[in-house]
């Protein structure tokens, strides 16, 4: 198997002059849009929004901008009129790459000419109201990752056990776990949240607190979907291998334990690590739930500063908390996956 390097200098050594060429100049587009737009901010500051108003507005921005376009419509024309006369793909992707920075450049030029643009910036990018918020918004990311985890956590045993039973070969067992997973999988989970409130803790006065009934329903929706991912990977193994576990005098659950599962669990890891991606998403219905300041999840104390203050900015501190959640999270699956793929072979 062939290094990423070995890979990296193979795929060199088939390209043209040209097509280098036209590949560097369409990265090069999307990279001075986004390296000078990056550059300007930090340079004039981020904060109070008018400095951050008056570097969008700036002459500066827009020589980068027309730079940016330039190079991104140069390589898309060029690369578009002649790839067909390369000989490898490089041409192609330096006219993507163009026409990505042309469509970058075209967007930020509608933003600068808007009517409302001063208006926009104060609304949606005023990062100074952050600052007053930043423990709370640290809390509500807490919040998010451990209601996700529990849930999660809940959901996998859940899962496991509901796979198990929609493999059996009885209906009468097929049946409850088949009616669970349609259930929770064809309601919106934010009215499962609202049913399990008001139908759990106040309706059946059973003594949780609002946190912990969130983290359970979460866990028992959560179940649904990974009973799915856990019903494919275990049909994934080979039957012969179910087969020649009970032909060794192996009982069903001893098949399941020692031959079937282990194979099973290491093919799930991925999508039930995309499932825990989702559920922090989801976190953020909990909000319709009320919980107290110190049990807040991210939505919500973006929510609650919006109230506060009036301002959307509030909830672009809320998607810069998912992400940085989320994006080492899909780094990881990636990472996972591929490792695993490649134990495959």
């Amino acid at each position: 198997m062939k290094t990423r390097g070995e890979r990296i200098r193979e795929w060199t050594s088939e390209q043209t002059a040209l097509s280098l060429g036209l590949l560097l100049v369409g990265a090069g587009g999307v990279a001075v849009f986004f390296v000078g737009t990056i550059l300007l901010v930090w340079l004039n500051g981020p904060t109070p929004w008018e400095s951050l108003l008056e570097t969008v507005l700036s002459a500066a921005q827009g020589t980068v901008l027309n730079l940016a376009l330039a190079l991104g419509a140069a390589a898309a024309i060029a690369g578009f009129a002649s790839y067909r006369r390369m000989p490898t793909k490089a041409a192609v992707s330096g006219a993507a790459l163009g026409v990505q920075a042309v469509l970058l450049v075209g967007v930020f030029y509608a933003f600068r000419k808007g009517e409302n643009v001063a208006l926009t910036v104060r609304q949606n990018f005023n990062f100074e109201l952050l600052g007053e918020f930043g423990d709370a918004f640290v809390n509500g990311a807490k919040n998010t990752v451990f209601l996700a985890a529990v849930g999660e956590a809940l959901g996998i045993a859940l899962g496991l056990v509901l796979a198990l039973l929609i493999l059996s070969e009885r209906v009468v067992v097929r049946a409850p776990a088949r009616a669970y997973i349609n259930f929770f999988r064809g309601t919106p989970l934010v009215w499962q949240l609202a049913f399990g409130y008001f139908g759990l803790k106040l309706g059946m006065r059973i003594p949780i607190s609002t946190y912990q009934t969130a983290a359970l329903v979460l866990g028992l929706n959560a179940g649904a979907y990974s009973a799915e991912i856990f019903r494919s990977g275990i049909q994934s193994i080979e039957r012969g291998q179910r087969e020649a576990a009970r032909s060794l005098g192996m009982s069903y659950m001893q098949s399941m334990r020692y031959v079937i599962l282990p194979q099973a669990f290491r093919r799930v890891i991925p999508p039930l690590t995309n499932e825990f991606i989702i559920l922090i998403k989801d976190t953020s219905l909990v909000f319709v739930l009320g919980l107290t300041l110190e049990g807040r999840e991210l939505f919500a104390v973006a929510r609650d500063a919006y109230a506060e203050r009036f301002n959307a900015t509030m909830y672009i501190g809320a998607v810069i908390g998912y992400l940085a959640i989320t994006l080492p999270l899909i780094r990881a699956v990636t990472m996972l996956e591929n490792k695993l793929r490649a134990g495959y072979r």
